[in-house]
């Protein structure tokens, strides 16, 4: 068992540490700055990382997508658009490429990594999130495709999508099988965009609210086949829980290197504050928080990798990572004192970017169900 990166791994994740400074947060521009920002990422890999090379993909497989998220991360590049890319990588590229037609494929994919064609992922809805067996949004069978009708909330790049990997009832009594996803074009008629929500945290990823008022969507836009959407959805999830949040590993590594520095340097009392004992317990319990969610999250992209099961260690680790990530920014808050509150040291934007992630993608409390259904509970 080897728990060392190998030289490729290594340089590669070197390579986009030291870029990731590189891309530009949009800041108040956002909307007019996006194309240019999304570009960037794409340059560094991040919108295709975990697509195939023949439809303009990285080529890589779940764990070398991760190193690059995780990277770019640690090298200081923004939360936001970081979750951004991996909103459209994972929740809407992975799914086109695993259960779209050939032809879908061939269409969308080459414009998804390369940044000209950015997606949004319109599932929750104002009364259902993680929930996906009770969806409000319909979508009604008709000659070559569907109507869709219904409200999506917290779509991620909503406002800025150009296609949207959607999810709606087409069979109210068919349980498991009672959804469907679909692949919709912004321009489709009856598909309205919303302007950017206000929010605190992850602010550079533009999120809004996506309606559909018997938005036609045709038949070589529905991804697997009708019903499948749970099965669509939940292979994403896998996707999502494991690689996006190696993201938080490398903002937690970036913390911890910013709070080693400033307990050596800071001063209280005639001391260091490193040689004060709660202070250091504080940090190795920084440490000890990121190398187990490290660990779990690694586990989790080789077991997808390996082509085997891997929802137990996907949950785990997406458990570990949020909940550590949470815990390490207010650990970081402390640290710093009132220092932590002036916005030019920017740890309340990491507490503020940090406390979504125990919610997205599935809750801590629906993690901890999963788990134990994997545990035979």
């Amino acid at each position: 068992m080897d728990f060392s990166l190998s030289a490729e791994q290594q340089e590669r994740y070197d390579r986009i540490r030291t870029a990731a400074p590189e891309i530009s947060s949009p800041g108040s521009a956002a909307i007019r700055r996006h194309g240019e920002t999304w570009k960037e990422m794409a340059a560094l890999g991040l919108l295709g990382a975990a697509v195939p090379e023949e439809h303009g993909g990285g080529g890589f497989g779940a764990l070398d997508t991760a190193l690059l998220y995780e990277g770019a991360s640690d090298g200081g590049a923004d939360t936001g658009l970081l979750f951004a890319a991996a909103a459209h990588l994972f929740a809407c590229v992975r799914p086109v490429l695993e259960f779209a037609s050939p032809q879908t494929r061939k269409a969308l994919l080459p414009a998804l990594c390369s940044g000209e064609l950015t997606a949004g992922n319109a599932m929750t809805e104002p009364d259902a999130g993680s929930d996906i067996s009770r969806l409000a949004t319909t979508a009604t069978r008709v000659d070559g495709g569907y109507l869709l009708d219904g409200v999506k909330s917290f779509v991620s790049n909503g406002p800025v999508a150009g296609l949207y990997v959607t999810y709606a009832t087409t069979n109210p009594d068919g349980g498991y099988f009672a959804s469907t996803a679909f692949a919709v074009d912004r321009d489709s008629l009856g598909l309205v965009a919303g302007e950017p929500m206000r929010k605190s945290g992850l602010v550079a990823c533009q999120t809004g609210e996506v309606r559909f008022d018997r938005c036609f969507v045709p038949d070589d836009r529905v991804l697997g086949s009708p019903g499948q959407g749970q099965v669509v959805f939940r292979t994403s999830m896998l996707w999502e829980r494991s690689c996006l949040f190696a993201i938080y590993l490398g903002q937690q590594e970036r913390l911890i290197r910013r709070c080693v520095q400033h307990a050596r340097e800071r001063r209280q009392f005639g001391k260091r504050l490193a040689d004060f004992q709660p202070v250091a317990d504080r940090l190795a319990d920084m440490r000890l928080r990121l190398e187990s969610g490290r660990l779990l999250l690694y586990r989790a992209c080789t077991e997808i990798d390996a082509g085997q099961d891997p929802s137990l260690w996907v949950a785990l680790a997406k458990l570990a990572v949020s909940e550590a990530a949470v815990a390490t920014s207010l650990d970081a808050s402390r640290i710093f004192g009132g220092r932590a509150f002036l916005t030019e040291h920017g740890i309340e934007e990491q507490v503020r970017d940090a406390a979504p992630a125990t919610t997205f993608s599935g809750t801590s409390d629906i993690q901890r169900q999963l788990i134990a259904r994997e545990m035979g509970l």
